[in-house]
């Protein structure tokens, strides 16, 4: 790692378990880079690594970061470039020792560093014994008081045991459930010997990993102002520079595609996110306190980030087997789409003995069929069936079968958009929280085994002073309907069964506007379909933002969403696209 204090460079290649393969090497040879970091670990991907572990009892970790490492670790090791990961999944211990075998192969020596404690599958029964009843943030029913029975079970792990690792001159660090913005801070505090208290740094270097983590969602990717990305090919993926009071620069390598601007850097920071108080194990992290500023060329300056001790508890990561799901669809085509839709309806219901049959089963009828359509496809309407049982086969065979048996008897032009199929395991999301006396980090290296216990702030608790931006009142002038995306700017994701969006603007006329027009009620009166959530609404003012969390939209989380997009990624678009009345001053 550099020698040089002013600044830390980390770069990160990996924003989920499937995201470019080519990327770690792309970072390695683009440029000057400290540290390569990997986030891997999505709520959803627990449930597929689960999957995995229960064929091959040896895996459960994200496979392609070997193939990945493979092309990397002779160089990173030439350059003396740190490489930490959350990779290792539900078996960190399992992807240390592959590293060690393929360094082995390779000819190289690497120090190889393993973080476990995240874990807590084999202590729930002890837990709750102590008092942790694992209640649902969202429902607040305990875990076992619900009958619900754990697949996974993984505490959120903050930064300082990679920080230990790197103290020990780890070369390679891989754990499982760290968290992802934790990746950034924990390199960071070895570099520039921060302390646990150091809390406006720390701070800053979570919201850092919060921006980089989802790679290059930071750099034009997901973008709503996608003409202002010069290209799509080749997008960079993002890079944080990091200075020794947590202020920090977002940035890509040249000769990238892609953009690198304050409003792909807000875009990113209102990513799945709930209040501007942004919980992590080692700090709260004060949204609402940043500052952007552009700094150059794909180079945003970040500044101001206020940091607060963090709470005694830990977020737990739980799953349970919620069930099987299974999902068909009817095309409708043509004329009288919403009485065929009720048609097929009722007598799937009749044939399956009623909706009290299953567990669940959700009916989404999407009307896109055009009047007078200038070709087949443009007459079609769709009728998205799902159901979920605890019974696979009434799940899969029975449901399927049922809605073939009414191929020749029922609609006219019947068709499915696929065939028949035995449906899934519906992995239910459940989060919690923990004691943070519960959790501790074991950090193995070279034959030695370090203990690290989780952050408490004790007594240290207070409230950061927030400045805020002053911001004019609501422009006035000619008023003219467009399309709200025309003005604004949003992005959307999934917390488990909740989802979040959030909308910003470019300037403060704008955002004047958007404050004042964008109520919670608005919001459900343009879209009628999250009327019935319960809905939070935050201001943002330093970065021209509002953002909006709706609680149980996507049910019981992407592993079991009956949803067409269980993961809430369409629904900022979705809101950009609703025509709404706005100064004519405003507009882009």
């Amino acid at each position: 790692m550099s020698t040089k204090k002013e600044k830390l460079v980390i770069a990160n290649c990996s924003g989920f378990f499937g995201d470019r393969l080519s990327a770690a090497k792309e970072m390695v040879m683009g440029g000057h880079i400290d540290v390569l970091t990997g986030d891997y670990l999505a709520e959803l991907t627990m449930a597929i690594l689960f999957r995995a572990k229960m064929q091959r009892p040896e895996k459960g970790y994200a496979a392609t970061f070997l193939k990945q490492m493979e092309q990397v670790m002779g160089s990173c090791l030439d350059r003396k470039i740190k490489i930490v990961a959350n990779a290792g999944g539900l078996n960190p211990r399992g992807l240390a020792e592959a590293l060690e075998k393929m360094a082995k192969d390779l000819g190289l020596s690497p120090k190889i560093a393993c973080i476990e404690g995240d874990d807590l599958m084999e202590r729930i029964t002890d837990l709750q014994a102590k008092g942790e009843a694992f209640l649902h943030l969202d429902k607040k029913q305990g875990l076992k008081e619900k009958g619900a029975i754990p697949i996974t079970a993984n505490a959120y792990l903050g930064g300082w045991g990679i920080t230990k690792a790197l103290n020990q001159g780890a070369d390679i660090v891989i754990g499982g459930r760290i968290a992802d913005a934790a990746l950034v801070s924990g390199p960071s505090a070895h570099h520039f010997k921060w302390q646990e208290n150091d809390w406006d740094k720390l701070a800053g270097a979570y919201a850092a990993g919060h921006i980089i983590e989802c790679g290059a969602q930071a750099t034009g990717g997901n973008y709503s102002f996608i003409e202002e990305v010069p290209s799509f090919r080749n997008v960079g993926f993002p890079i944080a520079e990091i200075h020794e009071d947590g202020s920090f620069v977002i940035t890509k390598h040249d000769h990238t595609g892609g953009l690198v601007s304050i409003g792909t850097v807000t875009a990113q920071l209102l990513y799945e996110i709930e209040s501007p108080a942004y919980l992590t194990p080692d700090v709260i992290a004060r949204f609402d306190a940043i500052t952007l500023r552009e700094e150059g060329r794909d180079r945003v300056a970040v500044t101001g980030v206020k940091g607060e001790p963090p709470t005694d508890f830990t977020k737990v990561c739980i799953n349970t087997l919620y069930g099987y799901r299974n999902s068909m669809t009817v095309i409708l085509t043509g004329l009288d789409i919403e009485k065929k839709a009720a048609i097929v309806k009722e007598n799937l219901l009749e044939s399956l003995g009623g909706e009290k049959s299953f567990a669940a089963i959700d009916f989404q009828l999407t009307q896109s069929g055009k009047e007078n359509p200038a070709t087949n496809d443009e007459a079609y309407s769709f009728l998205r069936i799902t159901v979920m049982d605890p019974d696979q086969k009434k799940a899969g065979k029975l449901f399927s079968s049922k809605i073939v048996e009414m191929a020749l008897a029922n609609i006219p032009g019947f068709t499915l958009t696929s065939p028949p199929s035995e449906g899934m395991p519906a992995i239910q999301h459940w989060p919690a929280l923990v004691s943070s006396e519960h959790i501790v980090q074991k950090v193995s290296i070279a034959g030695e085994a370090f203990m690290v216990p989780a952050i408490r702030s004790g007594a240290a608790s207070f409230k950061a002073v927030i400045e805020t931006r002053t911001i004019p009142g609501p422009p006035t002038g000619e008023m003219v309907k467009a399309p709200l995306g025309r003005a604004f700017a949003t992005r959307s994701g999934d917390k488990g069964g909740n989802a979040n969006l959030g909308v910003w603007s470019k300037t403060a006329e704008g955002y004047a506007f958007l404050k004042e027009f964008l109520t919670i009620e608005r919001l459900k009166r343009l879209l009628p379909d999250m009327k019935a959530f319960e809905i939070a609404r935050y201001e943002l003012p330093n970065l021209f933002a509002l953002n909006f969390y709706i609680r149980g939209v996507l049910g019981e989380g992407a592993a079991a969403s009956m949803r067409s997009d269980p993961q809430a990624k369409t629904l900022g678009e979705y809101l950009r696209a609703k025509v709404i009345e706005m100064p004519r001053s405003i507009l882009k």
